[in-house]
């Protein structure tokens, strides 16, 4: 086994897939407790018997459409309007916009790279100070992971085997939240600028950026009023919004052109398989974990060493983003939450609860230095130097943190809406 777990490591060294790791580690496992490897090929299969899972490639496929639109211009004019008055009111305008496009496109590093070529501009034209346009734009990239529907959510639901419903509603409290104090400090910068960046509200421009907005404005009310209300399954919800956002972009809009359109399907079809085998290969190992009882004797070495709820929650929290930094956001959900889930049980912390704790690091993960990917992300897009942004993050960092803080030690937030 230690021949085998060295063979692993070099494989990773050497660049080799993770799914390609992560399965051949589970044929190992089986093969030297004499279980046949089939085992590996059922698990991969199990999970097209997953009704929910549909809901994936369909969010992702609605996603990657609005990303090739002009939706996320069309929703900056709408929030600029809104909120654009307000001193420091563009940086908030930012905030919003970037949060609700990685909530539909499940993807931070997206988003960074879309939304930064319409709003870094914008925040550098009226006045912002490079250092805080970056540390903004890199950090908000992933506030949309709370929100539904982020992908992350619906896999941790499939992964943990708890209601996607029940994520949904638990996201909402710890999202705003994190949007709140992190537009409270952007209000901050914006009232330090020698030239606000605040114009005269017009009601001539709402109603004509809303106007402009017509037909995506309801796409929230479809996702969310639709599941909410028990009209749609989570499934149903996406294959309704997947539709609404094809018929939109292509035929009203028609931003997308027909021929762009298979492109666009290849595209969110190549992400939704990475997702698909790495789940596959990882239930897979799970099951091999399970089997050889790694979470019975994780359990009994964390409990023998940690007696206190608030100190396994501390930890969690520490492990949780040096582990946002390390890895990829579903790779960790499909590989640790089968590890951590049991342990969080026997301490009393509600498994939606620990959904919700788990996205939250693992969204600052992406933007902690040194090796956050969103920092690697953004200092590529903005041709700055990666320790640049170290210290552009550092005052939204700390805001994120406390956040996070609350969301854990706080559960009434992530619980509030559930009864």
């Amino acid at each position: 086994m230690i021949l085998s777990g060295l063979l692993l490591t070099l494989l990773a060294l050497l660049g080799a897939p993770l799914f390609a790791i992560i399965a051949f580690s589970a044929l190992l496992g089986f093969h030297s407790q004499g279980v046949d490897p089939v085992v590996v090929v059922m698990e991969i299969f199990r999970i097209a018997d997953t009704p929910v899972l549909i809901a994936i490639p369909l969010f992702t496929f609605a996603g990657y459409l609005l990303g090739e639109s002009r939706a996320p211009a069309r929703l900056v004019r709408v929030t600029d309007a809104l909120l654009g008055w307000v001193p420091g009111g563009l940086a908030v305008v930012a905030l919003v916009t970037c949060a609700l496009f990685t909530a539909f496109t499940g993807a931070s590093g997206v988003t960074i790279v879309a939304m930064g070529a319409l709003l870094y501009p914008a925040l550098q034209g009226a006045g912002y100070r490079e250092k805080f346009n970056l540390g903004l734009i890199t950090t908000s990239g992933s506030l949309g992971l709370l929100f539904p529907p982020s992908l992350p959510l619906i896999l941790f639901g499939v992964v943990a085997q708890v209601s996607i419903d029940k994520l949904f509603v638990a996201g909402l409290l710890p999202g705003i939240l994190m949007l709140v104090l992190l537009s409270l400090w952007s209000l901050r910068e914006g009232r330090r600028l020698p030239a606000r960046d605040a114009g005269r509200f017009s009601l001539a421009e709402v109603a004509g950026a809303l106007r402009e907005a017509l037909w995506e404005l309801p796409l929230p009310v479809i996702v969310l009023g639709g599941v909410y209300s028990g009209v749609f399954a989570v499934s149903e919800a996406a294959a309704v919004t997947a539709l609404y956002v094809l018929v939109i972009e292509v035929a009203v809009y028609r931003d997308v052109p027909l021929r762009r359109l298979p492109g666009v399907m290849r595209e969110s079809m190549v992400m939704v398989g990475g997702i698909l085998i790495i789940l596959g290969a990882s239930l897979a190992s799970t099951n091999y974990l399970i089997d050889a009882q790694v979470p019975e004797k994780l359990l009994a070495f964390v409990t023998a060493h940690i007696s206190s709820r608030l100190t396994f929650l501390l930890l969690l929290n520490g492990f949780l983003l040096v582990l946002g930094c390390m890895l990829d956001l579903f790779s960790a959900l499909v590989i640790v939450v089968p590890l951590i889930l049991p342990i969080a049980l026997s301490f009393g912390v509600d498994p939606i609860h620990l959904g919700i704790i788990f996205l939250a690091n693992m969204q600052i993960g992406y933007c902690t230095p040194p090796i956050g990917m969103n920092l690697f992300i953004a200092s590529y897009r903005f041709n700055q130097p990666v320790v640049t942004l170290y210290r552009a993050t550092v005052p939204f960092l700390a805001i994120l943190l406390v956040t996070v803080l609350l969301i854990t030690y706080w559960p009434w937030l992530s619980l509030a809406f559930l009864g």
